[in-house]
């Protein structure tokens, strides 16, 4: 059973969270707060096994709470995943949020469907983005000062001269020429796992596209984040952008 607190200042939304996941077996909501504060001592009181965590709250906002859930005391298998639950209308709550050590993120306005997996993959281990979430990450992360260029750096001459070429406004991919240690410890196959990471695509995606099975992708996934010294595949995508690895086309 997965033991689930829902935290967010709006009793409605609270409530509607609660009925969505209750709904599903295997998910049990077990509590909830309106705040930062409450949802740390919850956690203290009713050890849940996920957070399904709010940004903007009055006094100590979601932020700041994940940050000292994912820094508290003891085991880390012990501490909850936090699930943060966003409107995006701030780019630096995403990113805030990621250093805070949040394993997933998915619109308010995603389907039932999608929030009960949500939960269903963090309380796993997994980390989450929806695609919608990627595809900010990537953007967020390609506009900030001399992504680009190492990106086009590390693709060697020519490679910015072949992006203009390409544009379509999807990923593209980009072969360094002066991988970094951390990246040269990959395999070939595990560089692929990388890439296909900064997409957003699944385990099961990553399966299909490599005709694997997904508990080959889980351990390619694992290796990857290990040798890179990554905590999970949420910071797999900022790592592959900020280091070259691909690129989004112009």
């Amino acid at each position: 059973m997965i033991r689930v607190l829902v935290v967010d200042d709006q009793a409605l939304v609270r409530g509607g969270f609660r009925t969505i996941l209750d709904s599903e077996d295997g998910i049990e909501v077990v509590g909830e707060a309106e705040n930062g504060e409450e949802a740390i001592a919850q956690v203290a009181e009713l050890r849940p096994d996920v957070v399904c965590m709010d940004v903007q709250m009055p006094g100590m906002d979601g932020l700041e709470a994940t940050r000292r859930i994912t820094a508290s005391a003891g085991d880390a298998a012990s501490r909850p995943a936090v699930l943060v639950l966003t409107t995006f209308n701030r780019e630096d709550y995403l990113f805030s949020a990621l250093e805070a050590g949040a394993s997933g993120f998915l619109l308010k306005n995603s389907s039932p469907e999608q929030l009960i997996e949500a939960v269903q993959v963090v309380a796993r281990g997994d980390a989450l983005l929806s695609p919608d979430v990627t595809r900010r990450v990537i953007e967020a992360v390609a506009a900030r000062p001399g992504v680009g260029a190492r990106a086009v750096d590390a693709a060697g001459p020519g490679a910015g001269d072949a992006a203009d070429r390409g544009a379509t406004g999807e990923t593209g991919r980009v072969s360094r020429t002066d991988p970094t240690p951390e990246l040269a410890t990959l395999t070939d196959r595990e560089r692929e796992v990388l890439e296909f990471l900064a997409e957003g695509l699944s385990n099961a995606e990553i399966a299909e596209r490599m005709w694997v099975g997904e508990a080959t992708v889980k351990t390619h996934v694992s290796k990857v984040l290990m040798k890179l010294g990554l905590r999970d595949r949420v910071h797999a995508v900022v790592y592959a952008y900020e280091n070259g690895v691909v690129r989004p086309s112009a």
